[in-house]
Formats: C-alpha cells, sequence, structure tokens
C-alpha cells in the first residue's frame, strides 16, 4: 500500500510539474476545453429545461370536448358520464355555460367590464377530459380524441396535441444540434490536447530516456501524461461551469421573457450539484483521452 501511495505521489507531482513547465500550451488547452463544454453546456441546460417544461405539462395535458347549444343538465351529465367510460380518460369535469364565462371574466382581469354588454352568455358548455398518464402525450391525445369524434351532443374537440408535436420537434431538433456540435468540438479538442501533451514529451524526452534505461516500463512513464490531460480537462471543465453560471445569472434576466415564451413560463433552473460535476468529468474525459491518443500506440523515448 505503502508503494502505490509512493508512486502515485509521483505521478501526481510530474503531471503537475508538466502543467507548470509549459504553462502556455497548457492554457490552451484547458481554455480549449473550457470553450467547447460551455458551448455543449448552454445546449444541455436549454434542452434540459425544455424537457422539464414537457415532464411539468404532461400532468396538465388534457382534451376539452365543447358541446352543442341547447343540451339540458341531464343530456350533458350523461354525455361526461359516457365520456368517462372511454379507454385512456381518468377523469372528467363538466363546465357550464356560467363557470365558463365567469373563468374567462377572471382571465381578462381589467377587460372584463367590456363582458358587460353582452346580452347573451356566447360561450359553451364544456367538459374537460383529464387522461391517464400513458396517454398523457400527442399520439395519447390523438387517440382519445378519435375515440370522442362523432359523439353526439359533442359540437368541437380542443387538445394541446399540436403545440406538444410542434414542441417536440423542437426539443429532438436541439439534441440533434447538440449532439453534433458536441462530436465536432470534442474531436477538435482531442486533437488539441493530444498536441498539448505531445510537446510536453518532446520537451522531457531527455528525462523520458533515462527512465527508459534504468527500467521505467513504458505505462509508468505514460502515466503522469495522462494526468495531466485529466487535469487540464477538469480544469477546462470547472473553467466552463463558472462561465455558465454567471451567464446564467447576469445573461438571463435580459432575456427573460423571450426565455418564457420558449419554456412556457417554466423559471429558468441551472445544472444541480450532480450534472455540474458530470460537465466536469466529462472536461476531464475529454482530456484523458486526449492525452491518451498521444501517449498510446506511437510512443517514443
Amino acid at each position: 500500500m505503502k508503494r502505490i501511495g509512493v508512486r502515485l505521489a509521483y505521478f501526481v507531482r510530474t503531471a503537475w510539474r508538466g502543467l507548470r513547465a509549459s504553462p502556455v500550451t497548457s492554457a490552451v488547452a484547458v481554455m480549449t476545453i473550457g470553450i467547447s463544454l460551455v458551448l455543449v453546456g448552454a445546449f444541455a441546460l436549454l434542452l434540459q429545461n425544455m424537457e422539464s417544461l414537457l415532464d411539468k405539462l404532461g400532468g396538465e395535458l388534457h382534451v376539452t370536448a365543447y358541446l352543442e347549444d341547447g343540451l339540458t343538465q341531464g343530456q350533458q351529465q350523461e354525455i361526461a358520464h359516457l365520456i368517462g367510460t372511454v379507454e385512456g380518460v381518468e377523469s372528467v369535469s363538466l363546465i357550464t355555460k356560467e363557470e365558463a364565462f365567469e373563468r374567462f371574466r377572471r382571465g381578462v382581469g381589467r377587460g372584463s367590464a367590456l363582458l358587460e354588454g353582452l346580452a347573451d352568455n356566447p360561450l359553451p358548455a364544456s367538459i374537460e377530459i383529464a387522461l391517464v398518464a400513458s396517454r398523457r402525450s400527442a399520439s395519447g391525445m390523438a387517440m382519445v380524441v378519435a375515440s370522442l369524434d362523432g359523439l353526439d351532443g359533442i359540437d368541437d374537440l380542443a387538445s394541446g396535441q399540436d403545440w406538444v408535436e410542434g414542441y417536440m420537434r423542437a426539443v429532438a431538433l436541439l439534441r440533434g444540434l447538440g449532439v453534433g456540435l458536441g462530436a465536432i468540438l470534442a474531436l477538435a479538442t482531442l486533437l488539441i490536447v493530444a498536441n498539448t501533451i505531445r510537446l510536453a514529451v518532446f520537451a522531457r524526452r531527455d528525462e523520458l530516456e533515462i527512465l527508459s534505461l534504468v527500467g521505467a516500463s513504458h505505462s509508468f512513464m505514460q502515466t503522469p501524461f495522462l494526468l495531466e490531460g485529466i487535469l487540464q480537462g477538469a480544469l477546462g471543465g470547472g473553467v466552463a461551469l463558472l462561465l455558465l453560471f454567471a451567464l446564467f445569472r447576469v445573461v438571463l434576466p435580459g432575456f427573460e421573457f423571450g426565455l418564457e415564451l420558449v419554456l412556457g413560463g417554466v423559471s429558468p433552473r441551472f445544472f444541480a450539484l450532480g450534472e455540474s460535476l458530470a460537465l466536469v468529468a466529462t472536461g476531464a474525459g475529454l482530456g484523458l483521452f486526449g492525452s491518451a491518443a498521444a501517449v498510446t500506440g506511437g510512443w517514443r523515448t
């Protein structure tokens, strides 16, 4: 155990000395990783908030059946009971013409004074239909709407199917753009980190030759360079996390109204602790793979 500790301490000291010996190239690698993760992290942050909206609205998705005029209260209740037996329907709520008008009046706020001049209530009675969990999606709503279409007493059916489908397409497009951008930036980052490590190997070739002469294995000589890559990546991930947090706090107020439209009024949230650590770990992983590409296969002493 003591031997392992001594080796680990040597590897860490050597890696840290390597970073200090080439501050410019190390800083370039760190900033490259940081900028790449800022761009990818911004996509991930927006995508996360948009998916949170879908999760939030999932339990609120419902279908509204507008009833024909002239139906008695008993007929309306019969239709509501019949709808409640349809597969995929969790519960129904009958909204009378009076209740619909009162809701509308509260919704328009100060504009409610304009409604006082109406001779008749123009709003129809309706039935709000809550769906079971398995049908709270665009396809689930479409199935319920198809089951209710043509039912006697129903004048029209409305749902958020089109909105949900459009929003899901936007989320899928954003996810695809994020993956594509991430792949391109990851490749560029790996190349820069690999070249940085190659420069470090070249700068310490005399030391490596001595280690080779005294019997040091390739893995022993490679480990400090792998640790350098991990440290560079972790530092880059930390830089990206700080920049994203600063942008979130400073820039967000200026785009608050636009984000409310995109996110449907859901308050944007920053990465949780686990997600923040994952961002830093991603940077460390990029550094590790970049350094591995530099020292594995083409190793020379």
